[in-house]
């Protein structure tokens, strides 16, 4: 048990420690506080001129379809492409389509294993580019909203946002992760396959590759999508306690930071202390939560010969010990990170619940860039309510929140629960779902409602029971993380326009604060209260009922 603690405190604690100052450098960054590093780009597009919303949002929408559209067009003809030693063949279209839309908006949710469907050049030069500047879109996107609703005349320019995030904080914190992780053991290699002979006389074949450089990434950009098939679980992908650590640090380090971000360029470091706390509160119940539930032992071993005095153990990788299975697992699904380190399909049905419940929430640090934008439909919606209850206009840092914008608000959270429950509700009725479940009942719900969320979310873990790689899958997901992804960006940039175009009241004695405890409270419920009503029935017919179903 000490052990546990020590560990989550390790990780957690130490990665909002790092947070602090990054936080403080991404918000000088995107304040021009180092212009000298946007002059080359500028002189390179011939100006950088600034943008307003809808100016912003075209660019960001522009830029993604050029990067959907050139990584189709790599994976479909990565078999006539050099870079391709293991001789990887051609891939169907609605993969290659599943795949290019995974990693375009940020989720990697994978339908195949990487080691055997992608050559090396698909890799590097398609998927984990686009784990640079799908991750750069989300932070660009966060710092245009903070300029807006902190009081700047425009939104920036959304090309200049990008090559910051994208040079100037992944590239030189995805240098410092890889080699950390190389040093620990993760392969970093342009050659093929090792043909090896066991001890037994029989050959192997051990696939290897890049490996290093792509996770990296993968985690600090909140991406997930794993160089081999089994992710972080992976040995090579993870091969000790040190690389499993420093890989858990970089899934929540940006997140982080971006809370601090956020607040400095607002400039309410306050503001961003509240809503930091109420993101460490949820992440710290689903960690207790997680750890709590997995204690006890797994169904699957009860009419087996096995002691069963730690826990549940299946599916949990032994040389990483029993806590880091559950703890990455919220980890992932609090970030929109969407990597392993243990099978999610293995975890205790309540368990299982948790990481579902991190994707429904979609705000407990979430995403780069954009579990802060989540949380700021969040903050409007507890402004809102708050004003009403004591019968004042709602104001949020001197904006008045009217009927317009709590509209565009509950769209952008309402389409979240929709497409999730949704997509579930047809797949869990039809073959398209029911021919491709590994289990029935309860756990077979729960792996559609699961695969759902995970695209809904941009998350990209899976619980891998499903024989997934189908049309009906590739397409229904495909269109769900487009939508799921940028839905929840355009609009709450519509939404900051709106208020920026209204003339902006000083805050009184009667102003409701954003800074205090009280407010944080409020949040919170608000949070709490969205996700109960809106999922609890799913739940209910998910891992609650498989959990009642083992209690009897």
């Amino acid at each position: 048990m000490l052990s546990a603690i020590l560990t989550i405190i390790l990780i957690v604690g130490g990665t909002a420690l790092l947070a602090w100052p990054l936080g403080k450098y991404m918000a000088g960054l995107f304040s021009g506080r180092f212009a000298r590093t946007d002059g080359l780009f500028a002189r390179t597009v011939g100006g950088a001129p600034e943008q307003d919303w809808k100016q912003y949002s075209l660019a960001l929408i522009a830029f993604n379809i050029v990067m959907f559209g050139f990584v189709f067009t790599l994976l479909a003809t990565q078999h006539m492409l050099p870079l391709n030693p293991d001789g990887q063949r051609a891939a169907t279209l609605d993969l290659v389509f599943n795949t290019a839309a995974s990693f375009t908006t940020n989720t990697n949710l994978q339908h195949y294993s990487g080691e055997s469907t992608w050559s090396y050049l698909a890799q590097i030069g398609g998927l984990m580019w686009l784990q640079f500047v799908s991750a750069a879109t989300g932070i660009a996107a966060l710092a245009a909203l903070a300029r807006g609703i902190g009081g700047k005349p425009t939104m920036g320019n959304f090309f200049v946002d990008l090559q910051r995030a994208s040079f100037f904080v992944l590239l030189p914190l995805a240098i410092i992760v890889a080699a950390g992780i190389a040093l620990n053991g993760v392969p970093m290699t342009l050659q093929g396959a090792a043909q090896v002979t066991t001890l037994e006389g029989v050959a192997q074949t051990i696939a290897r590759g890049p490996a290093a450089a792509f996770v990296a990434i993968k985690q600090l950009g909140t991406n997930g999508g794993g160089f081999f098939g089994p992710n972080s679980a992976h040995p090579l992908e993870n091969p000790t306690f040190w690389s499993n650590a420093f890989e858990m640090v970089a899934i929540i380090l940006i997140p982080m930071a971006c809370v601090w971000m956020f607040g400095r360029i607002i400039g309410r470091p306050r503001h961003a202390i509240v809503v930091f706390g109420v993101m460490a509160a949820l992440l710290l119940i689903k960690i207790t939560a997680s750890a709590g539930f997995e204690t006890a032992p797994t169904q699957a071993f009860l009419n087996l010969p096995v002691a069963q005095d730690v826990g549940n153990l299946e599916g949990k990788e032994l040389r990483l010990g029993a806590t880091t299975g559950p703890l990455w697992a919220v980890l992932t699904t609090s970030t929109s990170n969407g990597s392993v380190g243990a099978m999610h399909d293995s975890l205790n049905p309540l368990t299982g619940l948790v990481p579902m419940a991190g994707m429904w929430l979609n705000e407990t640090f979430g995403g780069v860039g954009v579990g802060m934008i989540n949380m700021f439909l969040y903050i409007l919606v507890a402004v809102f309510v708050a004003g009403m209850m004591v019968g004042r206009t709602p104001e949020y840092l001197g904006h008045r929140i009217e009927g317009r914008e709590m509209r565009l608000a509950v769209l952008a959270l309402i389409s979240h629960p929709v497409l999730i429950l949704g997509g579930t509700a047809l797949f869990a009725a039809t073959a398209w779902g029911q021919d491709t479940l590994n289990n029935i009942g309860a756990h077979g719900f729960s792996e559609i409602l699961y695969e759902f969320s995970s695209a809904a979310a941009n998350n990209g873990s899976g619980f891998e029971g499903l024989g997934d790689n189908t049309v009906p899958w590739n397409i229904a997901t495909g269109l769900v993380m487009l939508i799921g992804r940028y839905l929840p960006i355009i609009v709450p940039l519509a939404i900051v326009g709106s208020l920026m175009a209204k003339r902006r009241s000083a805050e009184s004695a009667g102003t409701l604060s954003v800074e205090s405890s009280t407010y944080g409270v409020m949040l919170l419920i608000t949070i709490l209260i969205f996700g109960a009503l809106t999922f609890f029935p799913a739940a209910a017919l998910g891992p609650v009922a498989e959990h009642l179903t083992f209690m009897r």
